[in-house]
Parts: structure tokens; C-alpha cells; sequence
């Protein structure tokens, strides 16, 4: 593409030099998008996928009308994690480096006084984080009276992130502004309610639709015994083999758990998780990014606004919440026309849930049973072959041939070649030996599937008062909780069916739930497992009240404030 093209989008001289400077051949098709807009003075919501260039995509038209006279902060960009916010600065710093734009980055977990410092010198542009941004502004080192313009970036992530107060005192505060701009992947409810609220007739962009699906990812699902899945993600991981791989887990607790593990197998891992301090969190990227660790396992807030290039696998431990968490989690692979691949570990209780999630979506997906312990060491060993006969094609160190001539001299070469196999064939992974126990839960599996249909009774008794009992749970573990989340947390922990789960009714900090009577025994046991997911026990509170999930809505409560979800499964 050369500068007619280029400046066919109106594109002044400053930030062509900057793109050819960087090598652009062609713009993505949102920057395309949004640039031959006959108008950039409106408010504007644009979806698009994750890694389809969305930050050029307001920062060439933004920085396109920059008058040099710019010096207090004029534009707003607010993104929901410290990576993509400085990610967005990078960006920033050489596509306006010809314009001489400047900019301050406002980012929690690091010193505020550099953060001052940048303001009080003058930047034509803040880049930040929800929380640290209103930290600023009730601080008074933050003024947004000249701001024309903010950007709200990955809408949805800061949402699901519990973001939506502190977006709303800094809208509230930044009053002036002649337009804003919502980034957003996806446009679930409370994301609509945020634009009515602040957007005016906005235009729209959309370049995806309802459970479209990457077209350089493939979506593979593997199903793993549920009283073993963990051994069940190490063959997964030991079959692949990722040279680059990102892990997802629902908590913090399992992160940790599921990194300690893979390291203790022997797989470069390393975990990602709000508990950890910046330098933690940038040592464990920086390592991460340059390849010295080939595995990270990070929940989906601590993975947000993640850009790493070449991910080459995305894995998702267990049943995602819902589709746009599925969908989310795979566009951190195959970004910018790469292609990648998303995997799912699944036990057999999850896999039709997740047939369900996924069943009115064009995404295709290949199912298969966990590896086999005896299958992978097959695949590993001739992995380790192939290594070998390369290392004879080349030259041999010298001392090495007479140590082999002397060798052969005094055994026989079979024998001897054998010797040699048997003291590195100790360092190949195995894995473990899962087919028989994944044969035995699938076959489980169905006939209780089987006997639920056939038996009437059955459904009669779950209707009746005296079977299940209402309990309550805290919940934590960080990110957004969904009734699908909770369902799968509890399954797992407990290691009950879902049909002992009854009802599910969601509240702002904590969670009722209906336990069946083998699932109360478990819940009595296992409190720790519980705790391990981010649902440590409150109370038991008596037997479900069929009529518990009916009646009005609160019309007590504030109209800002955050609606308690009320869900029955």
C-alpha cells in the first residue's frame, strides 16, 4: 500500500512517515472502518475482536485532527487493565512521535508521584485504568475540564471487572466532552444500559456477530476423567507440547495450583493473578514473552488486555462461564493473522453443557479423548529420535567420537545403543494412563443421563420440599460470577453431578444454592474445596421454598447501583 492509499483516509503527511516507518502495508478493516467515517465528531460504538487493531483504530483519526496547542489533557483513554493501558502509550508514543503528542499513563500497583509528574507537565493525552484514573481525579492531580474526547477501551472487560462506578464518576466528571467512543467486543446487557446512559444517538461498527469465530483459530475439545482432570491437562499439555501457551483457570487459588503442578511435571509454567505485585506480574510476562517460560496459567482478569505475540495455544481448564468468555479467551491466539489453535479440557459432566453453550454458533470443533499415557511416550520418543539422527548428520566433537570408538570396542552395538537410550528414556514425559477411567465416566455418564429420562419419579422428587437444602456461599476468587461459573465450581469441588445442584440465585457478593442431599453430605466435607474456588461456606439456611426465586423487584434500591441477577437453573 503506498502513501495514496494512505491518504486516501485523509491521513495527514506526520502519521504516514509513521506508518511506513513501521512498515504497514495495508490498514486493518476497523481502522478502515472507522477513518472514512464522514463524521469523527460523534459518539461511536465499534465492535470488534480482540487483536483486529482497535487501538490505531481511534488513536490515527484522534491524532489526525491534533492542533499543537493540545497541552492539558484533551483526550481520555480508558482501558481495563495496567498492560493494555501501557500497551495503548506504546502505541501511542511512535504513531504521534512526528506530532510530538504527549501523553501520562495512570495505572494502579506503581508510584503516583511520576504519574503527577507527567500531568503537571502538560499531556494532550491520559491513558489509565478506572480505579487509579478517579484516584487522580478526587485527588485533585487529575483535571478533566478540557477533555473532549474519551475513549473507552475493551468496554466490556471493565465491566466484567466490576469497573462500572468508577466509569460512571469519571464520565459524570468529564461532562464537557464532546464524544465518546466504546471499544467493545461484545455488547452484553450491562454494557447497553452504560451507552444508553452515556452515549447520544451513537454510530455503530460492527465487524462480528453472535459467536463468530476467529478464522485462523481452531477450536479442539478434549474430555478428561473428572477424578483426574489435572492429570488430564498435563497428557493434554504433553501431547501438544506448546512452545507458547496460555492456561486459563476460574481463580486465583486454581492458578497457583495448576502452575505448581505443571512445574512439578516438568513443564516450564508459570502463574498470572491479581494477588501478585507489579513486579511480580512484570517478571512473570517478561519472562513469558521472551520464551523463557513456554506456559503461563492466568484467570481472565489477569489475562485481560494481554498482548503477547505468537501465542501459539490457548488452553481452557474446564467449562468457561459462557460464550463471550470462551470467545474472549481463544482471541488471545491467532491475533493479527496468525493462526492458533484454542483448546477446551473438559470432563464429561461439562461436555454437553458446553455442547449447549456452543450449539446455535458457527464455531466448528474437533472433539477427542485425553492422550494416553503409552501414546505419548510413543510421541515423545520419536520426537527424541528425530533429535538424535540430527545430531549425527552434523559434525560430532571430537573427544565424543573417541569415547564412542572406545565404547564399541567393548560391547556390542545393540547392546550399547540400548545402554545409552535406557539412561536418557527416564527424563521422557509419560504422562499417566487415563483412557480406561475416561471409558468408565463416560459410560457412567450416559446411563444416569439415561435413567433420568426414563424415570418420572425422579423429577417428582426433586420438586419435593424436604430433598434439597438452600445454602449460602461468599463469593471471591475475582472476575465475573455467572450462574454457568458457579455450576461448574461447585460440580467440580463437591465431585457431584449437576443434577444435585438445584437452584442457583445469584446476589452482588454471595450465591443461594439448592444441594440435593448427596451434594449437602459433600458440601458438610469439602468446605475447603469450596473455599479453593472462591465459594467459601456462610450458612445453611433450610430446605428451598419453590416460590424463593419469585415475587417483584427490589424498587428500594438505587438506580446506579449493581442489580442483583436472579437465575434459576
Amino acid at each position: 500500500m503506498g502513501n495514496t492509499d494512505f491518504e486516501k483516509f485523509g491521513l495527514r503527511p506526520e502519521l504516514v512517515r509513521a506508518l511506513e516507518r513501521r512498515e504497514f502495508i495495508e490498514l486493518t478493516p476497523v481502522q478502515k472502518e472507522v477513518l472514512q467515517l464522514e463524521r469523527h465528531d460523534t459518539d461511536l460504538i465499534v465492535r470488534a475482536k480482540t487483536g483486529s487493531g482497535k487501538t490505531l483504530a481511534f488513536l490515527l483519526p484522534l491524532f489526525n485532527e491534533y492542533s499543537p496547542e493540545d497541552f492539558m489533557p484533551g483526550i481520555l483513554v480508558l482501558s481495563p487493565t495496567r498492560e493494555l493501558a501501557q500497551q495503548i502509550a506504546r502505541e501511542s508514543q511512535w504513531i504521534g512521535k512526528n506530532l510530538n503528542i504527549q501523553s501520562a499513563v495512570l495505572v494502579g500497583g506503581m508510584d503516583m508521584s511520576p504519574q503527577i509528574k507527567d500531568l503537571r507537565r502538560g499531556a494532550a493525552m491520559v491513558v489509565g485504568t478506572p480505579g487509579r484514573t478517579l484516584d487522580h481525579l478526587r485527588r485533585g492531580t487529575l483535571k478533566l475540564d478540557n477533555v473532549h474526547t474519551v475513549i473507552l477501551d475493551e468496554g466490556d472487560q471493565m465491566l466484567d471487572m466490576g469497573f462500572r462506578d468508577e466509569l460512571e464518576a469519571i464520565l459524570d466528571g468529564a461532562s464537557g466532552r464532546e464524544r465518546t467512543w466504546l471499544f467493545s467486543a461484545t455488547m452484553p446487557q450491562e454494557v447497553r444500559r452504560l451507552a444508553n446512559r452515556y452515549l447520544s444517538d451513537p454510530g455503530y461498527i460492527s465487524l462480528v456477530e453472535e459467536g463468530e469465530q476467529h478464522s485462523e483459530i481452531a477450536h479442539k475439545v478434549y474430555l478428561v476423567p473428572h477424578s483426574r482432570k489435572l492429570d488430564g491437562l498435563v497428557n493434554v499439555l504433553l501431547w501438544e507440547n506448546p512452545s507458547k501457551g496460555l492456561v486459563f483457570c476460574h481463580t486465583r487459588a486454581e492458578t497457583m495450583d495448576v502452575a505448581q503442578r505443571l512445574s512439578r511435571e516438568g513443564l516450564n509454567a508459570a502463574s498470572l493473578h491479581g494477588d501478585m505485585t507489579q513486579r511480580e506480574r512484570n517478571s512473570a510476562l517478561a519472562s513469558f514473552r521472551s520464551g523463557r517460560t513456554s506456559l503461563l496459567v492466568a484467570t481472565n482478569v489477569a489475562a485481560r488486555g494481554l498482548d503477547v505475540p505468537e501465542i501459539e495455544q490457548v488452553l481452557q481448564f474446564g467449562l468457561p462461564d459462557d460464550l463471550e468468555t470462551f470467545t474472549h479467551r481463544s482471541g488471545r491466539t491467532g491475533r493479527a493473522g496468525n493462526e492458533g489453535e484454542n483448546i477446551v479440557v473438559l470432563d464429561p459432566r461439562e461436555a454437553g453443557r458446553f455442547r449447549g453453550m456452543i450449539r446455535r454458533t458457527n464455531i466448528a470443533t474437533t472433539w477427542l479423548d485425553v492422550p494416553n499415557g503409552s501414546s505419548i511416550l510413543e510421541k515423545r520418543r520419536a520426537v527424541r529420535k528425530e533429535d538424535l539422527l540430527r545430531r549425527i548428520e552434523g559434525d560430532v566433537n571430537t573427544d565424543l567420537r573417541e569415547w564412542a570408538r572406545d565404547l564399541l570396542e567393548n560391547a556390542e552395538p545393540e547392546k550399547l545403543v540400548a545402554g545409552l537410550l535406557e539412561a536418557i528414556d527416564g527424563d521422557i514425559p509419560r504422562g499417566y494412563d487415563l483412557a480406561e477411567k475416561l471409558k468408565q465416566e463416560m459410560a457412567h455418564s450416559r446411563s444416569r443421563s439415561t435413567e433420568r429420562k426414563s424415570s418420572p419419579r425422579r423429577q417428582t422428587d426433586r420438586n419435593s420440599d424436604s430433598q434439597d437444602v438452600m445454602v449460602r456461599l461468599s463469593l471471591g476468587g475475582g472476575g465475573e460470577w455467572s450462574v454457568g461459573r458457579v455450576l461448574s465450581n461447585i460440580c467440580g469441588a463437591l465431585a457431584v453431578e449437576g443434577s444435585e445442584i438445584t437452584k442457583i440465585r445469584l446476589h452482588e457478593d454471595s450465591v443461594q444454592v439448592g444441594l440435593m442431599p448427596e451434594a449437602l453430605k459433600k458440601y458438610h466435607q469439602k468446605p475447603d474445596n469450596l473455599e479453593k474456588r472462591g465459594l467459601a461456606p456462610v450458612a445453611v439456611e433450610g430446605p428451598v421454598r419453590r416460590n424463593s426465586f419469585r415475587g417483584k423487584p427490589n424498587r428500594d434500591k438505587k438506580p446506579n447501583s449493581r442489580r442483583d441477577r436472579q437465575k434459576a437453573y
